[in-house]
């Protein structure tokens, strides 16, 4: 089997793989914090929350994520004309393009991935017995204290494993945002599909063994720290 192009100086498969980490990472640490934000507010007392969020989740993790990606682009930047990349005179327009693209994937990744977490995270609430939030309302503490003292802690540690899975959904769904032209590994594989037809397994199995390169670690700390962290009841 031929493998060649691994040191075709034309094909940074490094790179490739570099920019997934990167759009995997902003997109966890963004889909965590608005997936926290929308898991509290499904559990709020207030309907009008409770309505929005659950319409919210309902509504995006039921719509393709490639279509989620192509509107960022298509709707969001062209239409509503937002700017997530700053255009600075003298600098070259693609570097401009690529910057904004990357910041947009990784909007619509944080878009969809954060329902995910949501569910994820209020399923951990569920496990929380209900007289610990009674006994921490009885002492005087408010909502938003009783969930970031009380009840998140012990929901988040209960679903460790599953924020697992959903950080190695996500790290397979970056392969969508070469829909938009960010080069990452996806892209980088269509080029190498159309350059080089001839190594075709021997494409497929180097992008294959990037992504378990990428996935397995992660599946095996998340079920360590599940194991190590979990909630005893």
């Amino acid at each position: 089997m031929d493998f060649s192009f691994l040191t075709d100086p034309r094909y940074d498969i490094l790179g490739a793989f570099w920019m997934t980490v990167q759009l995997t990472f902003w997109s966890a640490i963004g889909s965590f914090i608005l997936g926290v934000i929308l898991a509290a507010m499904r559990v709020s007392p207030v309907p009008l929350m409770r309505s929005f969020a659950g319409g919210f989740v309902n509504v995006v993790r039921n719509i393709p994520l490639t279509l989620i990606i192509i509107m960022m682009s298509q709707v969001v930047a062209n239409q509503l004309g937002l700017r997530l990349a700053v255009r600075e005179a003298g600098v070259n327009p693609q570097a401009f393009l690529n910057s904004q693209n990357f910041r947009l994937a990784v909007l619509g990744f944080i878009i969809y991935t954060s329902t995910f977490v949501c569910e994820a995270i209020r399923s951990g609430i569920n496990t929380v017995p209900p007289g610990q939030a009674e006994a921490a309302r009885a002492i005087g503490l408010k909502f938003t204290q009783v969930l970031g003292i009380v009840v998140l802690p012990q929901a988040i540690r209960a679903v460790i494993a599953p924020l697992g899975s959903v950080l190695i959904a996500l790290t397979k769904n970056t392969t969508v945002a070469s829909a938009i032209g960010v080069a990452e590994a996806a892209l980088l594989m269509n080029t190498l599909l159309e350059n080089e037809a001839d190594k075709f397994t021997a494409v497929f199995l180097v992008i294959a063994a990037g992504f378990i390169v990428l996935t397995l670690p992660t599946g095996l700390i998340f079920g360590a720290v599940a194991n190590k962290y979990q909630v005893k009841r």
